[in-house]
């Protein structure tokens, strides 16, 4: 078994411990459901008053008594009707539930019961755990007996609310989170980790820096205060500056569609309920939640020839999509974003040069960041769209182009979407957390629903293949993992203020402007800092703020044409001639430093 495989399976396991544990302690419990999740686990659970930390640490001690008595995890397979039955004499309501939906319709996800071609689809036999006296549906895997265990591999850590299968007219379930790691030493070094990513939160800094709030009025929506605005725009202008010599050109669509068009894209059936409905003039409309149908549109409105291809599009206008007020967290989970979308309209033989081409522009622009990342190739599912040969030829191309671009990279085994195979980037930040950032996924399905077209050398109609692909993600959640990447700190180029002028006294106000306009004129964002404060409070101030040059003005300076340069660090570089300054700046500037 592989070494993450394993890991869950020990999370797997304590999730169903913890279950044990509450219904020792409450015997009242009612039980939904208990996944494995990234770095530990967690169980639903209905009782009769709110739990408390204090209680956490009570089942965390019985969750101990349990794994040290050795306990077999023992399973066994019945009926249907059967659980259903043993279930309903535990009154636990919950599992009798979701033994409904599998016999009726063969599934327990909430998106999948309106499905009419499920009906029929039904289960005839589960499996179920058991745990000493403890039994619980499950499919498994678990260790074979609590003794595989670290005891001290293992903490409960937070309760928080969850509707019941995410309803809101639903029971109100109290989720209990655990970690669990192989060893205490890894769980120790979990909770240094997670003290780290509490000081970079982009929530914490973005307050701190003045980059952005949040208001109840506008849920999941962003305020970009001035700093926050520039940073942001210096990043989209950046990818202009990195597209457009790559053969990109920008457009710009509707921000609102009929729903027509999601008729068309398939949008409508599928993704609906993470869209906003808007009715006007007896139509129905909605805010679009990507871009893709609108390339495509854009497209069709022209003539193109082999000759066009390929064809690259890119927009960066606001997108929308309706998340679930409990899912939205800071910015990298909002509702209104942009994203540096673009999509490439090309023929089948053109697959491999566009995607290495692709790959390389990922080199680049993660390598500005200062970012390690990893790829991940997702071939052909069960179920797909087009034919195997095609699915093959294209695969052979992505994987030729990894290995061309030199690029390693892992094989996720039937994980592609339906109507292409694709390659991941997971970008991996300053203290080691992975995140899913750029993609390049190839598309078979959307040309042919919106019948696109070109003119081959045969002087015949062809149809393009279409690549979706976005290096950045949304600038929204990119920016947060810049935020804690570089703990605010951002390098010299993205810092919405470069440099900050102190005066040392009132005297030298009309030289510090002097300077500011010299180096504003030759495209420094630059500020002063007029306050009342000493010069020591100012330089703090600008370290707190992590500002990149702190330039102290006195008398020395002003007689002298020049500036006292600071870093952010501490570093003393002395006095130094502006236009050196601005030399060392530009340097850093340009070296993306």
């Amino acid at each position: 078994m592989p070494k993450n495989e394993k890991l869950d399976t020990k999370r797997h396991s304590l999730a169903h411990l913890m279950a044990a544990s509450i219904l020792e302690i409450f015997p009242e419990a009612k039980f939904g459901v208990g996944p494995v999740v990234e770095d530990g686990f967690y169980y639903d659970v209905h009782l009769s008053r709110p739990l408390t930390p204090e209680d956490l640490q009570v089942i965390e001690k019985r969750m101990r008594e349990k794994v040290k008595q050795n306990l077999r995890f023992e399973r066994s397979e019945m009926p249907v009707d059967s659980a259903s039955e043993m279930f309903r004499k535990m009154s636990q309501d919950f599992k009798v539930e979701l033994l409904h939906d599998l016999k009726t319709r063969g599934t327990t996800a909430v998106a999948d019961l309106d499905d009419p071609n499920l009906v029929g689809s039904n289960v005839s036999e589960v499996s179920v755990y058991k745990t000493g006296p403890f039994i619980d549906l499950c499919r498994g895997p678990h260790v074979a007996a609590t003794s595989e265990i670290d005891p001290e591999s293992f903490r409960l850590t937070r309760i928080s609310g969850a509707y019941w299968r995410g309803n809101q007219a639903r029971e109100q379930m109290q989720r209990v989170y655990g970690v669990a790691f192989n060893t205490k030493q890894e769980l120790e070094d979990y909770f240094v980790r997670l003290e780290e990513a509490r000081k970079r939160d982009h929530r914490k800094l973005g307050r701190e820096l003045g980059l952005f709030t949040f208001h109840q009025w506008a849920p999941g929506a962003a305020f970009w205060l001035p700093k926050g605005t520039t940073l942001y725009n210096t990043l989209a202008d950046y990818m202009r500056e990195v597209l457009f010599p790559a053969g990109y050109v920008e457009v710009r669509t509707p921000l609102i569609y009929n729903k027509a068009l999601w008729e068309r894209s398939g949008h409508w059936k599928h993704y609906r309920k993470n869209m906003f409905l808007i009715e006007s003039e007896n139509e129905t409309m909605s805010l679009k939640p990507m871009n893709c149908p609108g390339h495509f549109l854009t497209y069709a409105c022209e003539v193109h020839s082999y000759r066009d291809l390929p064809i690259r599009f890119h927009e960066q206008t606001p997108l929308h999509r309706n998340e679930a007020s409990g899912v939205l967290s800071g910015l990298t989970r909002v509702r209104q974003f942009s994203q540096d979308d673009a999509h490439c309209f090309l023929t089948q033989d053109q697959i491999g040069e566009e995607v290495e081409r692709l790959i390389r522009l990922v080199q680049r622009v993660y390598g500005d960041f200062g970012l390690r990342f990893s790829a991940k190739l997702s071939t052909r599912p069960d179920e797909f769209l087009g034919q195997i040969a095609t699915w093959d030829h294209a695969e052979s191309q992505l994987k030729a182009a990894l290995e061309s671009a030199r690029m390693a990279y892992s094989i996720n085994e039937k994980d592609g979407a339906f109507y292409g195979p694709k390659i991941d980037f997971d970008v991996t930040d300053a203290i080691g957390r992975n995140w899913q950032c750029a993609t390049i996924q190839l598309d078979y399905a959307q040309p042919e629903n919106f019948d696109l077209k070109y003119i081959g050398a045969d002087n015949s109609e062809h149809r393009p293949v279409v690549i979706h692909r976005a290096i950045l993600g949304s600038f929204e959640r990119f920016i947060a993992i810049l935020i804690e990447h570089y703990a605010g700190a951002f390098p010299v180029w993205l810092s919405p203020v470069q440099a900050v002028i102190i005066p040392i006294a009132d005297r030298h106000a009309d030289y510090c402007r002097k300077v500011r306009d010299r180096l504003a004129a030759a495209g420094l964002r630059i500020e002063i800092d007029s306050s009342v404060e000493r010069m020591n409070a100012k330089i703090r101030n600008a370290q707190m703020q992590k500002i990149p040059y702190m330039l102290v003005v006195g008398d020395r300076e002003q007689e002298q044409g020049a500036v006292a340069v600071r870093l952010r660090s501490g570093e003393d570089l002395k006095s130094k001639p502006i236009d050196e300054f601005l030399a060392i700046a530009r340097e850093a500037i340009t070296s993306k430093k």
